[in-house]
């Protein structure tokens, strides 16, 4: 299933083997991905595609300045016919969740998208509402923007286990693309529930190595304890490693996980959650510092 479904976004978006497959495995993790990137290089055309061939229920919120976190979770409206209240609910009731612009809304409207992302739950008004078993959430964070736009706290980036970009089209793909014509999506092969469960199962069945957790513990004891990084890796971001270690191993054929699936995603689960104390430097520099600890 897992090359089919390559193929199929691949189709729409072209040249980006490497980011779908990271898109499909922050899923089949069952975490949340965010995506910082310029206007304009497809990030929108990538999430409605993989809603599409996986028949999920698709929402975008346009994040802005103005908005309430009732505009994202629903809101309580009295019925004067019943006499009573009735929840009306908001768009991150369904599946697949396209977050454009996060970092245009406050930080008390971001926050309404904690709970979801953590829980798979909501809650208004002391009732909890449980959320679709394939909730997802890509969000979508300009970098280049300064004004009108707020800062994620941390506790909001930890909620997401990967952190990727696009970026503009190779040569060869950029003429694809301007040769290309818009696709059908009803022409796409689609995938069931039944397949993207089976598929998760395998994620949960994945054998870790102790070589593997030895490797795991001496990146996290590193990225903690050395002098190197204002914060370091937190418990939850310990297990988003490992989540996504087992479906990245899926993803690439395997029932265990190998040493290379580390240095091939360490870089996107730590991008947004390490920074050095001093100077700057890329994630793929973090990364490569981490792993030399191994």
């Amino acid at each position: 299933m897992i090359d089919s479904l390559i193929h199929e976004i691949s189709k729409v978006i072209i040249g980006k083997k490497k980011q779908i497959k990271l898109v499909i495995t922050c899923f089949l993790a069952e975490s949340h991905l965010l995506i910082e990137d310029i206007p304009g290089v497809g990030k929108t055309t990538l999430a409605h595609a993989f809603a599409n061939v996986l028949e999920l229920d698709f929402a975008r919120i346009q994040f802005t300045s103005d908005m309430m976190p009732g505009d994202i979770i629903g809101v309580n409206i009295f019925n004067p016919a019943t006499g009573g209240f009735e929840f009306k609910k908001g768009p991150i009731f369904n599946s697949f969740i396209l977050a454009d612009e996060i970092n245009r809304a406050s930080a008390k409207t971001q926050s309404a998208l904690l709970e979801a992302m953590s829980e798979k739950t909501v809650s208004i008004d002391g009732t909890s509402y449980k959320l679709n078993e394939t909730f997802f959430v890509i969000a979508t964070k300009n970098p280049m923007e300064e004004h009108g736009v707020y800062s994620l706290p941390q506790s909001e980036l930890d909620r997401f286990a990967m952190s990727i970009s696009l970026g503009y089209p190779d040569f060869k793909s950029q003429r694809a693309i301007l040769k290309k014509e818009s696709i059908d999506y009803s022409t796409l092969k689609k995938f069931s529930l039944k397949e993207i469960y089976a598929v998760k199962e395998k994620v949960k069945r994945i054998f870790l190595s102790d070589e593997i957790l030895d490797a795991v513990q001496n990146i996290l004891n590193f990225s903690r304890e050395s002098d190197k990084f204002i914060y370091g890796i937190s418990t939850r971001g310990s297990l988003d490693i490992i989540n996504i270690l087992s479906a990245y191993a899926v993803v690439e054929g395997r029932d265990y996980v190998i040493p290379s699936d580390i240095s091939n995603t360490l870089e996107y689960i730590i991008a947004h959650r390490l920074e050095f104390k001093e100077g700057e430097s890329s994630a793929k520099e973090m990364a490569k510092l981490l792993i030399s600890q191994i």
